[in-house]
Formats: C-alpha cells, structure tokens, sequence
C-alpha cells in the first residue's frame, strides 16, 4: 500500500502518522492490493480537517470530515465513511 500524508498548516508527527497508517490499513480487508492512499491532515482556528482519497481497482473512494474535538476523531469519523464506501461496494 501506498500512503501519502500531508499535513497543512500544522507540524507533522510521528504518533499521528502511525495513527492514520493503522486507520488506512483497515482498508486492505475490502480491496486487493494495489492500493494509494492519500491522507490530507489541516488546522483551521478550531476545527481539526481531514480528508481522505484511496484509489484501488480503478476506483476512488473519497471522504471528508471536520471535528473541533481532537484530530483523532476527524480521522476516526472519515475513516468510518471510507469503510462504510468499501463495504457497500463489496456487497455489489
């Protein structure tokens, strides 16, 4: 799998990039390798973004969510939309 995570106007860290790494790679139970994800992390004033693009078969699965709780939450709530994606499209 690939990831790519980018952090917007923020500092980057390393618990926070193992945090998405395990979130992302739930994902490799629905979809065969190869996969790309891409992993969007951004600050505005009190809402923590997060946005979310995984290409697998030919196929993008995007999602966004926004918390003003904790980063880890946004992350957990986007995370939640992406597998509910996958699996909806497995049952087809």
């Amino acid at each position: 799998m690939q990831l790519n995570i980018t952090f917007r106007q923020m500092e980057t860290s390393d618990t926070v990039k193992d945090y998405v790494r395990q979130k992302v790679n739930k994902v490799k139970k629905y979809v065969p390798e190869p996969v790309t994800a891409s992993v969007v992390l951004s600050t505005e004033r009190f809402r923590h973004l997060c946005d979310v693009t995984i290409v697998a078969e030919g196929k993008t699965i995007k999602g966004s969510d926004s918390s003003e709780e904790t980063l880890y939450s946004s992350i957990d709530k986007v995370m939640d939309k992406i597998e509910r994606q996958l699996r909806d499209r497995k049952a087809r």
